[in-house]
């Protein structure tokens, strides 16, 4: 199977926005057995920001664009050393690849970006993938990792998308609000009843949040790719998702006839 999985900064870092040495060194053990067991990886990692946030001693994440751009350029010095670093350690090489919106909207850079992440794949590599936050603006921005993820599938013809958050997946209700909400464990298709559950926005170090999520799952379903969300806390839940088990809320994407 060819896989991309999107984390996202609540699965990376603390609220302090400083990283969450456990659970990335419990993903990339994941990741790399995933990757050993013969099938191909791609990780669409956030995090840039919200690690330069910790890593700048900052109170808060920044609002003004200059201010994102340095934390990120910070933090994305950390954010893949320490990918090189974990995964080195199972004997697996990665790709850093920084896009932007003009980079999967433009016919021939989209074409470049296309035939760069098939090689790096055929090469055995495990490209890691971030929206390039650090010269980003309003005019060339993709937004979010989960919109990314989801381009990044349908680009490379993925056979699964499974996007790690600090939530379950979908609910009836916000579970943080409402505890009578249930989790709904599959999606067949994305009506405005199941757009109206998406609620607001993530957490105050990430850019996501349901709705994001559910933009994703539109674009890997056209695709004919399944997309699942899942609880990052346990990176472990991957082998159960691979295994094709009930795990969080799983988009069934539309397969051609």
């Amino acid at each position: 199977m060819r896989i991309v999985v999107k984390v996202g900064t609540s699965t990376l870092a603390h609220r302090t926005g400083h990283m969450n040495i456990r659970r990335v060194e419990a993903l990339c053990k994941v990741l790399s057995d995933v990757k050993n067991a013969g099938h191909e990886v791609i990780l669409v990692s956030s995090g840039a920001i919200g690690m330069g946030v910790g890593k700048l001693s900052l109170a808060k994440r920044p609002d003004d664009i200059p201010t994102k751009q340095a934390a990120a350029a910070v933090g994305q010095c950390e954010l893949m050393y320490t990918y090189d670093r974990l995964f080195s350690e199972y004997n697996h090489t990665v790709a850093q690849l920084l896009v932007t919106g003009s980079d999967v909207e433009d016919e021939v850079r989209r074409g470049h970006f296309h035939n760069t992440l098939y090689r790096l794949l055929e090469l055995g590599a495990l490209p890691v993938i971030n929206e390039n936050d650090t010269i980003a603006t309003d005019e060339i921005v993709i937004g979010d990792n989960d919109t990314l993820s989801a381009i990044v599938a349908a680009t490379v013809q993925a056979d699964l998308l499974v996007v790690l958050s600090d939530i379950e997946g979908l609910y009836t209700a916000d579970p943080r609000q409402d505890p009578s909400a249930r989790l709904i464990n599959t999606v067949m298709d994305i009506t405005p009843e199941v757009e109206a559950l998406a609620g607001g926005n993530g957490t105050s170090l990430g850019t996501g949040g349901m709705v994001t999520k559910l933009r994703a799952a539109r674009i890997a379903g056209e695709a004919g790719i399944d997309m699942v969300i899942a609880n990052g806390q346990d990176p472990e839940l991957l082998y159960d998702i691979l295994d094709g088990k009930p795990v969080g809320t799983r988009f069934i994407g539309r397969r051609k006839a």
